[in-house]
């Protein structure tokens, strides 16, 4: 029996588990008690900047998905999302946060779920963040088997097969970890980082690079931009009340 017969059978077993638990689970820690908003909305201030790259960005060739007759009628291949760089050098796909600064402070967790889709045989969104605490759905849109497998380090490492379209997956992680991994044992093209940290100060970089944290209290930060084949990069951002602070990260290959 080969590996991938072996995988795909485990993967179709595990999702008939879930189909029959009502096709999800959840982390087995309760959910979050109720918390005020500590940020005094009078003062809030906002980070907002650009991630660019430097230099010329690699050419990536397509990722094949012709392994999975469903894939491959809904397109033969895929864009490696890995290193997507747009005009002027803007950086996609890039978790920018708060590190550090924000002391004690509890912040509220919100009640609207973050999503992560299986859609065309990949995940989407690409890179996305969560609160600790905050429900994450993970939905299978596709008419094919998907096995979402998160590979945590600091979290609880989860695999769960979703054999069919319209499965959900309902998760909540109990602690602070960036990044994430998702990647799929059944088409190893997939993958996916969720950033869950335990306050609401992040943003994914779009086609044009920018970002902007808003609602955070006056004050001194440590703000970091996470790439996943470049590395991270910090800044120190000092705001007052009412101001924007402006940082800029400029990312270059790694040799």
């Amino acid at each position: 029996m080969t590996r991938r017969v072996m995988i795909v059978g485990l993967a179709m077993l595990l999702g008939g588990l879930t189909a029959a638990c009502g096709g999800g689970s959840q982390e087995e820690a309760p959910p979050p008690a109720p918390v005020e908003n500590p940020v005094d909305p009078a003062t809030a201030a906002s980070v907002a900047g650009r991630v660019t790259f430097a230099g010329t960005a690699p050419a990536l060739a397509p990722m094949r998905m012709d392994s999975d007759p469903n894939c491959a009628a809904q397109a033969p291949t895929a864009p490696d999302e890995s290193f997507v760089v747009g005009a002027d050098g803007a950086l996609q796909n890039v978790f920018v946060y708060v590190k550090d600064g924000l002391g004690n402070l509890r912040f509220p967790v919100p009640s609207t779920p973050v999503v992560l889709d299986q859609k065309g045989c990949r995940y989407v969104p690409h890179v996305l963040g969560a609160q600790v605490g905050q429900t994450v759905e993970v939905l299978n849109s596709d008419p094919t088997l998907h096995n979402v497998h998160a590979v945590p380090m600091a979290n609880r490492e989860f695999n769960t097969g979703q054999p069919l379209p319209g499965m959900k997956h309902v998760h909540r992680f109990s602690t602070r970890e960036v990044m994430v991994p998702f990647k799929c044992d059944v088409h190893p093209w997939m993958f996916a980082y969720i950033g869950v940290l335990d306050h609401p100060y992040f943003a994914v970089t779009g086609p044009d690079g920018s970002f902007q944290l808003n609602g955070l209290p006056p004050g001194t930060y440590t703000v970091e931009a996470w790439h996943e084949t470049l590395g991270t990069q910090t800044q120190m951002v000092t705001i007052g009340a009412k101001e924007t602070g402006n940082v800029a990260f400029s990312f270059k290959a790694t040799t």
